[in-house]
């Protein structure tokens, strides 16, 4: 029978039935509000299990009251009228969530998200505050009309200190709780995290994670299964958020979220990164998949032709680099014809390289690969001695070194007779020696200089004018 009144509210219609008791349509003659009052029926209860409920029911009043959150229900008035304990609440104008599963109505990514992190929020709030839910599931969920989700029924929330339970009996919804609660452990808040998981799971797969024939069948999956992700169990479903549930089921409490609110953050950021992606690639789970590989794919051949710019442009400068090291270095003079015989009036020196520019001058085996590059580098002329020369094919192996020739015998025979320098004159007759090297081939023209410098100069590696006058005065020793 319905009764007329409860407390101060005048009851105007039925709301809802449930294990517990019936929800009634009330308003307040006082302030004129619209209310909802929730009952609990003890008429048929012995009196120990009457005092229980009594005190289960008024303890949701006590959590409920406790906390003040936009998601959370609002809790106005508590009492008792004979055999109906009652609880009166703000009135939510919607439906909640168990009839939007039941209707069969699928919910976007965006609303399902909306409606979790709204869930995690009232529970953050509340955990805070060293409140457990232990009950959350879609009856316990209210939509309203407006878009704000409230959660509900803190009827069975354990309070900080308080040791209240039903001697024997798992309180919550077995499909929805967790491992540790169907094994009788303590809960805390992770344990609502777990339960909001299973919510989450159901509203992406379109379906429980956890299904039975019977309550005991129930309860083992929830202890031992691991479900598939829920994109896998719906048709065109992201998988956005496969990895946040399957944190969230996690059967080890410490391997789930921690915090309410970190579940809360990552739903949201998925959401937003399930958004930035471009349209089509959420329609479906394979779509999307290979959605991801092209976009990578992409994303890794796109700085390709710049990185072949780069490379050509690199090697290009090396180029240009060698080029100009082999063209800055001063080229040899040229000479108009073989240099005849050094005259009694020219230096020893300048006789000495007159005579090894000549053409039947045979270089070295070490200096022919040198003077063959350096002949490919140069423009061609007809008074390039070098150029004059055949080309010659780089030896395979290194060549015993041939006997000098006559001339340079000669020459190096009136070096080693030539009196040492005086020191008034050794720095012109070294001059009068580098000069005379210009006209030789660039390798040769090095080894030329170094043994001029070090006949006039023996034991100096510097600058000419720093020559000291004791190296000076052993000069033509070399």
């Amino acid at each position: 029978m319905t009764p007329t009144r409860l407390g101060r509210y005048d009851i105007t219609g039925t709301l809802g039935r449930g294990a517990m008791g019936v929800v009634y349509q009330a308003r307040d003659p006082l302030i004129e509000r619209t209310v909802a009052i929730k009952t609990v029926a003890c008429a048929a209860l012995s009196e120990k299990e009457a005092a229980e409920f009594e005190q289960r029911f008024f303890r949701e009043a006590k959590s409920a009251g406790r906390l003040n959150h936009p998601n959370i229900v609002t809790v106005y008035d508590v009492g008792r009228d004979g055999d109906l304990a009652w609880i009166a609440m703000e009135f939510l104008a919607g439906r909640s969530l168990r009839d939007l599963l039941d209707a069969g109505e699928p919910l976007a990514p965006g609303r399902i998200v909306g409606i979790g992190a709204a869930v995690a929020d009232a529970l953050a709030f509340a955990h805070a505050r060293g409140i457990v839910h232990r009950d959350v599931k879609p009856a316990n969920i209210m939509v309203l009309d407006s878009g704000v989700v409230k959660l509900a029924d803190f009827g069975i929330a354990q309070l900080p200190g308080s040791g209240l339970t039903m001697t024997g009996a798992v309180l919550g919804s077995p499909k929805y709780m967790a491992p540790e609660q169907i094994s009788g452990h303590k809960a805390d808040g992770r344990s609502d995290i777990f339960s909001l998981g299973v919510v989450l799971y159901e509203l992406l797969a379109g379906k429980p994670p956890f299904e039975g024939e019977n309550l005991h069948a129930a309860m083992y999956q929830v202890v031992h299964k691991e479900p598939p992700p829920p994109s896998t169990c719906r048709d065109g479903q992201t998988n956005a958020f496969d990895a946040i549930i399957a944190k969230a089921l996690a059967k080890d409490p410490a391997a789930r979220y921690q915090d309410a609110a970190a579940l809360a953050t990552d739903l949201r950021r998925a959401l937003r990164e399930a958004a930035a992606r471009p349209a089509g690639k959420t329609e479906a789970h394979a779509t999307e998949t290979s959605g991801a590989h092209l976009a990578l794919s992409a994303a890794a051949a796109a700085p390709a032709p710049r990185r072949l710019r780069k490379v050509a442009v690199a090697g290009a400068l090396l180029l240009l680099a060698g080029a100009a090291v082999l063209f800055w270095r001063p080229t040899a003079k040229p000479a108009s014809a073989p240099t005849p015989p050094a005259s009694a009036s020219a230096p020893p020196a300048a006789q000495s390289a007159g005579t090894a520019a000549t053409p039947t001058a045979a270089p070295p085996a070490a200096q022919t690969t040198e003077q063959a590059s350096q002949a490919a580098e140069r423009p061609t002329a007809a008074s390039d001695t070098v150029a004059t020369r055949p080309a010659e094919r780089p030896p395979q192996r290194p060549l015993p070194r041939p006997a000098a020739p006559p001339t340079e015998r000669k020459a190096a025979n009136d070096a080693a007779a030539r009196p040492a320098a005086r020191p008034s004159d050794w720095r012109a007759m070294l001059h009068a020696d580098l000069n005379a090297c210009e006209s030789l081939p660039v390798f040769r023209r090095v080894l030329c200089i170094e043994k001029a410098r070090w006949r006039h100069c023996p034991g100096h590696w510097g600058e000419i004018a720093d020559c000291p006058s004791s190296a000076a005065n052993k000069g033509g020793q070399y």
